[in-house]
């Protein structure tokens, strides 16, 4: 059932998701708060942004979590903020508070563990990230954004705040964006496609997310393993076949 009472025959623009959401309303509260103790405690962001070589040689685990309630610098939190009020506002109202907060977990962990990935590579790149400290939520808010092109593909949204384009072109775009420039960029780009991939999976393993489609595909194997090696066929091969059951 249609969420409005009737459509517009002419396309209609407008600013925003509307009133804030609870959930939404925490995370901004929280990396607000974490961004004025950076202010006052600068070495806070040593301590809990994500380096991949604390994690590693001192299992400074929590950093995978706390890294992204940290931001460098107003226009920084300014944007990521802005980003997860305009695409979290509507996923938490569709998809309800704690699968929303389960969501932007998983894809902000998920992001951090692929910057921890990257930085084990044996590559120069690799050892950069290795020792550099990435802070900042927006891994998990691309995984709102590729959440809300999956679910709203022909929404128009603003590139570079110059002109529209659907939702799942701007997707296809910044995530082409990030993986080009990953290896120059002073960005953490591994952080956002990251959020991209991990996002994209958890959707399309359905409503048991991605470990539900990783059990479904495992069971499949299996149960094709048994057919091979008992030699059982859909129908049955014969008439006693068919009885044999």
């Amino acid at each position: 059932m249609s969420r409005y009472a009737h459509r517009p025959t002419t396309l209609q623009y407008s600013f925003g998701p509307g009133p804030i959401s609870p959930a939404v309303k925490w995370l901004i509260i929280a990396n607000v708060v974490m961004f004025v103790a950076t202010l006052v405690y600068r070495p806070i962001i040593q301590f809990l942004g994500l380096t991949p070589e604390l994690v590693v040689e001192r299992q400074w685990i929590w950093q995978l979590v706390t890294y992204l309630f940290l931001h460098g610098s107003p226009v920084h939190i300014l944007l990521n903020m802005l980003g997860v009020w305009m695409f979290g506002v509507e996923l938490e109202r569709m998809w309800g508070t704690r699968q929303f907060v389960k969501y932007y977990a998983i894809t902000g962990v998920g992001a951090g563990l692929t910057v921890l990935a990257v930085g084990l590579l044996p590559l120069e790149f690799g050892a950069q990230t290795y020792r550099a400290i990435t802070i900042g939520a927006s891994g998990a808010l691309y995984g709102l954004l590729v959440a809300f092109a999956y679910y709203y593909p022909d929404r128009p949204l603003l590139m570079f705040f110059l002109f529209p384009i659907p939702a799942k072109y701007f997707v296809m775009i910044v995530g082409a964006m990030a993986f080009l420039s990953a290896p120059q960029s002073r960005v953490s780009e591994s952080a956002h496609l990251g959020g991209l991939v991990i996002g994209y999976l958890y959707l399309r393993g359905g409503r048991g997310g991605m470990t539900a489609e990783i059990k479904y595909r495992y069971l499949k194997w299996k149960m094709n393993r048994l057919r091979r090696k008992f030699d059982v066929y859909s129908g049955g091969r014969s008439d006693w076949d068919r009885h044999v059951h």
